[in-house]
């Protein structure tokens, strides 16, 4: 049977009407893997330029398309209901996180009724439907609340993985079988003495292509919870990168615009961003801070392992050569110092909070204060990260790397917060591999993309409600080798950070912080227009604004019909609820 796997759509009705009816046609459709990374920057994995060993991602690279201009949305959720559903994500009710309660319910917090997702579209294609790994858009986590925006409800078959978005990777927060919250010490279906979140995510994924029905082409969605805070990996992986980042987040940054200039990633003359951080050789605790680096690339080298089982299991199936793999990051480099400052000691602050849990209880704490067997989890200056009894982050230097060569991080629509590697692999349809692609592109693309393969329908309309129209377009032809074109231009807002990109350019605005300790990620306003030609500048160093007034205005006149489109406002940040 020949199966495939995915990428790409056309907006244009007649002529997607056109290809659905070819690929309804066929004999066989593609089985269509989509893996997903949490938290890293687009020079991290070798094949982008990183030092971080990734010979699997690497060998699909090689045999496949990388994309060099692709872009998420900025942060988890945001990036997860929008790739999910084909919409931006106040379309989706997902504006900013789950969990929030606004009056606008384009910051629901929730998936909403206008919107289906990839697998609820997979379906009416006859393909089964399976996922592992991070959910993060619903707002209910708790076994006994609603779960109509769990995954077994909104189109998956089968479910392993987390509901919230982060936690211990040895014992992970609010863990899930298909609609039963669970732990790993009472699971029989993965049974584990040596339990680690992200081989459980690989290990299971593999299982379900195993056990799938072998009459149906399936759609795998994979999106890791790694390599997210805490710093938690096993010894051996660690051991790996022993005395790599010894020479400090300098020297690294220079050795990868290096490598990416001959991978052909950026350009020649692209100037590498300031650094953001003190000089390493201003840096305390420099053993401490070289293994948090350590511990972050074992992280995402055990996930390069698991997709190395995943793709031998398609090899055993005999359904390698014709699958499609998509590999993405949801944002760029997290600069958030969780746990990384002050003396070091308990995340608990009482007695009360080191009571351990019992073996059959469930974890709901993303950080949690202690171990299951009782034992306080620590943070601070001197804890780097590795074991279960820790819970730290890398930090915005080693961040600073991940988004080498561009500026800012996750939260913020700059080059550093936005862009990611796309790896399109699937040889029956990628025929020049190891190429290159610079064509403009966003997560808004996979779901039109993955339809048009899929021979589906996108619904104008399910269980009574109405449903927006997909808002990308489809990147098929260049897969062929054939070129595209983009009506219109690609928008962002995050926490009011905010960016139109047309053509070369980018209009771009970092949110002006307001007070509170955790301000600088959650209370923001309007800031000040900055206007770049990514062509020439893609490190966003020389700010137009002043000398093409007339392209700020036609951008920002694009934006605010975006905002006005999709509900930016009224937007949520006031200080009323602002987060202490």
């Amino acid at each position: 049977m020949l199966n495939l796997i995915i990428v790409i759509t056309i907006q244009f009705s007649g002529c997607q009407a056109k290809i659905k009816q070819e690929a309804q046609n066929s004999e066989s459709r593609p089985n269509i893997i989509l893996i997903m990374s949490d938290d890293m920057g687009f020079s991290d994995i070798g094949c982008y330029g990183g030092e971080i060993q990734t010979p699997n991602l690497d060998n699909l690279a090689q045999n496949g398309i990388r994309f060099t201009q692709f872009y998420n949305g900025a942060r988890c959720c945001p990036t997860r209901a929008t790739l999910l559903t084909g919409l931006y994500p106040h379309q989706a009710g997902m504006g900013w996180m789950t969990g929030i309660e606004a009056e606008n319910p384009a910051y629901q917090g929730d998936l909403n009724s206008n919107c289906v997702t990839l697998a609820e579209v997979a379906k009416t294609a006859g393909y089964s439907t399976f996922m592992t790994g991070k959910w993060h858009v619903s707002k209910n986590c708790n076994e006994d609340g609603p779960k109509h925006n769990w995954p077994l409800q909104r189109g998956f078959d089968r479910f392993y993985g987390t509901i919230n978005g982060a936690g211990n990777f040895y014992d992970p927060a609010t863990l899930c079988r298909d609609n039963t919250l669970i732990n790993p010490f009472i699971d029989e279906e993965y049974p584990s003495e040596d339990y680690y979140y992200t081989d459980a995510i690989s290990d299971e994924a593999a299982r379900f292509i195993k056990e799938r029905d072998k009459e149906s082409p399936f759609f795998l969605y994979m999106p890791y919870t790694a390599a997210h805070w805490p710093m938690h990996a096993k010894p051996e992986d660690i051991k790996k990168y022993d005395g790599v980042y010894d020479a400090g987040w300098e020297e690294i940054r220079k050795n990868r615009i290096v490598k990416m200039k001959e991978l052909g990633l950026i350009s020649s003359d692209t100037e590498l961003s300031p650094l953001d951080t003190y000089p390493w050789t201003e840096a305390k605790n420099k053993d401490v801070q070289a293994e948090r680096m350590e511990i972050y690339a074992a992280m995402i080298d055990v996930m390069d392992q698991g997709i190395g089982r995943v793709i031998e299991t398609l090899k055993g199936e005999g359904i390698y050569e014709n699958t499609l793999i998509l590999f993405l990051q949801d944002n760029g480099g997290c600069a958030e110092e969780i746990g990384t400052k002050g003396e070091t000691g308990s995340w608990a602050t009482t007695a009360e909070e080191l009571v351990p849990l019992k073996i059959d209880e469930i974890e709901y704490d993303v950080i949690p204060r202690v171990t299951r067997e009782g034992k306080a989890i620590l943070k601070g200056e001197g804890v780097a990260g590795g074991p279960d009894t820790t819970y730290v982050a890398y930090g915005q230097p080693w961040a600073n790397v991940s988004n080498t060569p561009f500026k800012e991080y996750k939260h913020w629509i700059h080059e550093g917060g936005i862009s990611t590697p796309l790896i399109a692999h699937y040889p029956n349809l990628i025929k020049e591999a190891n190429s290159l692609n610079s064509f403009p592109s966003h997560i808004i693309d996979i779901m039109p993309t993955l339809t048009e393969l899929m021979g589906a329908n996108y619904p104008e309309e399910k269980d009574g409600n109405k449903i927006h129209p997909m808002e990308g377009i489809s990147l098929v032809p260049l897969f062929k080798g054939e070129e595209i074109s983009r009506d219109g231009a690609i928008c962002w807002e995050h926490e009011m950070n905010r960016a139109v990109r047309l053509g070369d350019w980018k209009l771009v605005s970092k949110g002006e912080l307001l007070d509170g300790p955790y301000a600088r990620w959650t209370n923001s306003k309007l800031g000040e227009w900055e206007l770049y030609n990514i062509a020439e500048d893609r490190s966003e160093l020389n700010d137009l604004a002043d000398t093409h007034p007339e392209k700020l205005k036609e951008l920002a006149t694009i934006w605010d019909e975006y905002a006005e489109r999709i509900n930016v406002f009224p937007n949520p940040w006031t200080e009323s609820k602002k987060e202490n």
